[in-house]
């Protein structure tokens, strides 16, 4: 077994047109849109770059100048990418990034021509900033949260200018824009969806999944989880999905260079293992007791508390002095905010033993 590295080492050299368009092709390429690419892709509609160009491009830029990847694990990916004729050879284009923290938007994504008239249109998932953190949690109460309608937008705008057959796909919430935006966009746009792909992505709310849209796409969405899964289950899938093996633990499951593969496909499991299902009782529970203005009181309330100080990243937000920022700022916080936060935690902990 080995992991996206080694598929690239050993099935690199194969052309689409010996090895069809695998799963295993759909994660790397929505990894892939986690490279900030700034000014290495063309945004020009009608311009392209080679994949392999742009990677080398931005390996050869100084670290100060690259733009932000999501780990470092992400440059061994560009280097093999680079010697992979596989992919090397495909064209990049469309690059699109909204980040607006008065919006609570974090949206981007980056399309891929797959040389047989088709195209992989990546989006890209959370970025560890605690915008993209916040329109996490709006997910949990609002019908439609903006990154949603930019992923409705990005797929309407290339699809009005590119006439072949479109997959979509995404990791973490990126897999969730990827659904939502393929059940939003229109009816023409539907017909030339080929398949979508959402790796360990958060489900949809009541609203989109009772949309035409996802019951028309059901059958062609593609859900992959890690066995201990917890970003996958969140909120609500019709579509089935599978079950992957991966060799970190817990959490870390949901880096996708831990998932298992072996050949041409993932390591497939029957189920995800008892914490993931105990983890996915005690969180619908949990948001089951709350009333969707208690998640968004939650949710606003430490994102003003987390944000109060110089902090712009989760990792930012956990260091030491910012978090004794946030807690001087709970003193000014409205009280009965501060106590729909902590009855809502008193509930997870309840939660959390029912569901044992």
């Amino acid at each position: 077994m080995g992991n996206l590295l080694d598929y690239l080492a050993w099935r690199g050299d194969l052309l689409f047109d010996r090895a069809p368009f695998s799963p295993v092709d759909g994660l790397i390429l929505s990894t892939l849109s986690y490279i900030h690419f700034n000014g290495l892709v063309p945004e020009e509609a009608e311009k392209t770059v080679p994949l392999g160009q742009a990677a080398a491009d931005y390996l050869a830029l100084p670290p100060s100048r690259r733009g932000r990847c999501r780990c470092e694990k992400d440059l061994p990916l560009l280097r093999a990418l680079t010697a992979a004729p596989r992919f090397a050879r495909l064209d990049l284009c469309r690059p699109a990034d909204r980040f607006v923290p008065e919006e609570e938007t974090q949206f981007a994504a980056l399309t891929v021509l797959l040389g047989d008239g088709s195209a992989f249109l990546a989006f890209r998932g959370t970025d560890g900033t605690l915008v993209g953190w916040k329109e996490d949690f709006n997910l949990s109460f609002m019908d439609v949260v903006p990154a949603q309608l930019e992923a409705a937008g990005y797929i309407r705008d290339f699809a009005a200018s590119f006439p072949g057959l479109l997959r979509l796909g995404g990791h973490s919430k990126g897999g969730n824009l990827a659904v939502a935006g393929a059940s939003l966009a229109s009816v023409k746009a539907r017909d030339r969806i080929r398949s979508v792909w959402s790796f360990d992505g958060p489900g949809l709310n009541p609203y989109l999944l009772a949309r035409p849209g996802y019951q028309e796409l059901r059958t062609r969405i593609h859900s992959f989880v890690p066995k201990s899964s917890v970003v996958g289950l969140l909120l609500a899938h019709e579509e089935p999905h599978t079950v992957v093996d991966s060799d970190q633990q817990g959490l870390f499951q949901h880096d996708p260079y831990s998932w298992q593969i072996l050949g041409p496909d993932f390591v497939r499991l029957e189920e995800v293992d008892a914490g993931s299902r105990l983890m996915d009782r005690t969180l619908k529970n949990w948001l089951a007791g709350l009333t969707n203005e208690q998640r968004e009181t939650v949710a606003d309330t430490l994102y003003e508390l987390l944000s109060s100080g110089d902090a712009r990243t989760v990792k930012e937000a956990l260091e030491p002095a910012n978090l004794a920022g946030a807690l001087r700022a709970s003193l000014d916080a409205d009280p009965k905010d501060l106590l729909t936060v902590t009855g809502s935690l008193a509930r997870l902990a309840g939660a959390a033993l029912r569901a044992l």
